[in-house]
């Protein structure tokens, strides 16, 4: 076949990232490394994005040991990727040029080959020292342009409320501000890859975060960037919103050179396309899929049980897709449903393309289009914290609210992308501002540390700049202040004293974690340090299997009294209640941590504590008992 398609396979990265809150154990990564080894697959994303915190806060595991593990077991038989948020790394703050290098250095000496960077904000001047980097240490710089859009012009514009102390101060008579120019155009994609690529970028990926790339816009910003730029393109998109098979089908016809794709059971969704189904467009079309589909299906055969292990993190755990094998013949209506995607494609049709995509999803079952998250448009990560969030404070009725004031907030941040750290910023403080207005207060009366700070430019230089008059009113100051990243200080490695007087970090890897995720990596090396302690002390397990044998048969007493569950799978932050206390409505019981934001349970009346279920820093799934009261 003269044409080929390379694969980028996300399944033990942002696959399960996406769908399964990063809860993939190395235990059940190491049985597929042997067989990924012989797949073929041109990349494989296994590093970066969420699994450097999520592995050390949820699973207690080192995210080096999974680097070093799975570069060892693959052989250099497919490249490894990791995602970096440019200045911001694996964290959510901007980092100077000595922690981005002692990073990179150690990644690619434990076996990373691609560094996928992008900066939430598309600023060049957050991602051009990174690609310099990874270039000079011998790794691949893999620069991404962060896809959005343009809010929609039907947006609301400001509730009628009392004037702001802002306005009232200046005497400014308070109007709806004039619908802006389109910012987001094809030609400001292909602008920032050609920068990119200019800087030292190896590969440039259009990087659609929330699946909002329709099929007519893959076609249009994937062909301008194949004439754009040299370097081979890649396209990376999700299923959320319903358009991502349907624009990787065009995106493959426009000649995107690779592809990200996660395996059947880690795919589809809120995740990347599945590979089983790409594999059947291409062998219509006379394209080579370079990857060994056979060994794919012997990954796809162990993934099923694993997927039903995480069932606790899997929102579709009843609602499995279809088993499928893209290598046996196809039924003649679903070949059929193939036919009428590839016809539509050619000719354009979008509303026929998505229809027949559709129809191919459905049959299998995978879930259909999230309408909500569609209209919004916004990523599906981003929905779910927000109703997280919304749950936990008892104000739910304000989703749909807050889901409108989504293009305000992004406005006025400077027409920020959303993309982790960003959504998560805009997403909260579009809560914040809800319940500002529900309460009849002027807006932005609350407003979260992260916006102060995106808004004062420490995040870097935005699409729009930020109206100085409302820089003033969120910060202080009119003047744009950036990070100063030489003010940066390097954290202490702190001495164990408790633990044999050692210090908490015993190597180079283990310090980079406490400079990147200090909060996180303290708790994960005190217990690497305990572990070494307790292995040279005498054995005390006699008395260790009472306690927990008393704390079993206290679990197990019948729960008899209204209880408080999870709002969603997380980590438990603190506890400030106690068996007996009687709480307050309103009063916050926990602070409970769900997909990195920390929020406050609040008593839904007046009531008395009879038992707690949980410890700090316990990880729970979602409905997990909380508290019982009398």
């Amino acid at each position: 076949m003269e044409k080929k398609l390379k694969i980028r396979d996300l399944t033990l990265r942002d696959g399960q990232q996406s769908l399964f809150a990063t809860r993939l154990k190395q235990q059940d990564i190491d049985p597929l490394l042997p067989l990924y080894k012989d797949a073929g697959f041109y990349i494989m994303e296994v590093w970066g994005g969420a699994v450097p915190d999520s592995v050390m806060r949820y699973l207690d595991e080192s995210p080096w040991n999974r680097l070093r593990t799975i570069s060892k077991a693959i052989e250099g038989k497919s490249l490894l990727s990791a995602l970096s948020r440019g200045r911001n790394l694996f964290g959510y703050v901007p980092y100077p040029d000595s922690v981005l290098e002692g990073f990179y250095k150690e990644a690619i000496k434990n076996g990373l080959n691609v560094m996928r960077i992008f900066d939430a904000l598309n600023d060049i001047d957050n991602v051009k020292e990174s690609i310099r980097l990874i270039n000079e240490l011998g790794g691949i710089a893999d620069a991404a342009v962060c896809y959005t859009v343009d809010p929609k012009e039907e947006a609301p514009a400001e509730a009628p409320k009392k004037k702001g102390f802002f306005g009232s101060l200046f005497g400014k008579k308070e109007e709806a501000p004039a619908a802006p120019k389109k910012i987001f155009t094809d030609e400001y994609f292909v602008n920032l890859a050609v920068e990119m690529e200019r800087l030292g970028a190896k590969i440039i990926t259009l990087k659609d975060m929330a699946g909002l790339v329709n099929p007519s816009r893959a076609a249009s910003v994937i062909g301008k960037l194949k004439a754009a730029v040299k370097v081979p393109v890649d396209f990376h998109t999700h299923c959320t919103p319903g358009y991502g098979l349907a624009s990787s089908l065009m995106a493959i016809l426009n000649g995107v050179d690779i592809l990200d794709t996660n395996i059947w059971w880690f795919g589809e969704g809120s995740a990347a396309p599945a590979i089983e189904l790409v594999y059947i467009f291409c062998k219509k079309l006379g394209i080579e899929v370079e990857v060994n589909m056979e060994k794919v299906g012997e990954i796809r055969e162990k993934l099923e049980g694993i997927r039903r292990n995480l069932a606790d993190f899997d929102l579709n755990k009843d609602r499995f897709p279809k088993h499928f094998d893209p290598l046996k013949p196809l039924e003649p209506a679903l070949d059929a449903m193939f036919d009428k995607a590839i016809a539509a494609a050619k000719a354009g049709n979008e509303e026929e393309l998505l229809d027949a995509c559709h129809a191919i999803e459905d049959y299998f079952g995978f879930p259909k289009p999230n309408l909500t998250v569609k209209n919004a448009e916004v990523p599906g990560g981003m929905y779910s914290n927000m109703v997280a969030q919304l749950k936990a404070l008892q104000a739910s009725d304000l989703l749909e609210d807050a889901m409108k004031l989504i293009p305000k907030v992004r406005r006025d941040a400077g027409l920020v992308p959303l993309v982790t750290p960003t959504s998560q910023i805009v997403g909260s403080q579009a809560v914040l501002l809800a319940m500002d207005r529900r309460k009849g207060n002027p807006d932005y009366t609350q407003t979260n540390n992260q916006f102060i700070s995106l808004v004062k430019g420490e995040y870097g230089h935005t699409p729009v700049p930020v109206d100085p008059a409302f820089r003033a009113q969120i910060t202080g100051d009119a003047t744009e202040k950036p990070y100063d990243v030489s003010s940066y200080k390097k954290p202490a490695n702190p001495t164990a004293e408790d633990l044999g007087g050692v210090p908490l970090a015993s190597n180079n890897e283990e310090y980079l974690l406490l400079e990147l995720l200090p909060n996180v990596a303290n708790k994960f090396l005190r217990n690497r340090r305990e572990e070494e302690y307790k292995a040279k002390q005498p054995a005390e397990a006699p008395k260790a299997a009472k306690a927990e044998t008393k704390a079993a048969a206290a679990a197990e007493e019948p729960v008899t009294g209204e209880v408080f569950r999870a709002p969603m799978g997380g980590r438990i932050v603190e506890i400030k209640v106690n068996a007996g206390d009687k709480v307050k409505k309103g009063q916050v019981m926990m602070v409970y941590e769900a997909m990195k934001m920390e929020n406050d349970l609040e008593a839904p009346r007046d009531l008395t504590v009879k038992r707690i279920f949980v410890a700090p820093d316990e990880v729970v799934g979602t409905d997990a008992l909380l508290i019982e009261f009398e």
